[in-house]
């Protein structure tokens, strides 16, 4: 959907505004106060996020692609093993440094089209790199995409409950290939 130049510098400001929040960690994205901190009404911001929900997965949108990318690079990468290790640190990478993807990720449902096409194209790209992975003897065969998805989540929220994020993601994704292997 194409935004009149106006409405586009608006949905900007209402975007940052809540960027600014997660970044404080507030992922409860108030509405009214992001739409006053945006210097909007109320109203104005359910006019361009119909829900909280929405609002967050327009902020997670470009992280959501990002992974899409990664997910595509993995399936195409001729190392099977390195392909899907790559595809779960990226995965993990993207939750630790984007609150908004986390959230989105662990969410059972969606309310933008927008986000749901992604979640399609990243479970396809997914289950190619699990078929791959399974077919080479790398990956256990009863491991599906959503294992895969949930696990990552898990991990994320494990290494963000603790100190070091970089040595713990590092260590805690390790784990979770070790027992994801073959």
């Amino acid at each position: 959907m194409s935004l009149r130049a106006d409405s586009a510098r608006v949905r900007t400001r209402m975007l940052t505004a809540a960027r600014d929040r997660i970044a404080a960690g507030d992922l409860e994205l108030p509405m009214n106060a992001i739409a006053k901190e945006a210097g909007v009404g109320v109203g104005t911001m359910y006019r361009h996020f119909a829900s909280r929900e929405a609002l967050l997965e327009s902020l997670a949108e470009e992280s959501y692609r990002a992974l899409v990318d990664e997910a595509k690079k993995a399936a195409e990468n001729p190392d099977v093993a390195e392909g899907l290790t790559n595809l779960l640190r990226a995965g993990l990478r993207s939750q630790l440094t984007d609150a908004a993807l986390a959230k989105v990720l662990a969410a059972p449902t969606f309310e933008c089209t927008e986000t749901l096409v992604l979640s399609k194209e990243l479970g396809r790209v997914s289950l190619q790199v699990i078929e791959r992975a399974r077919q080479a003897g790398v990956l256990r065969p009863d491991v599906t995409p959503d294992d895969v998805r949930r696990l990552t989540c898990g991990v994320q929220y494990a290494v963000r409950s603790g100190g070091d994020q970089d040595e713990a993601a590092d260590r805690y994704l390790d784990i979770m290939l070790k027992g994801l292997m073959a």
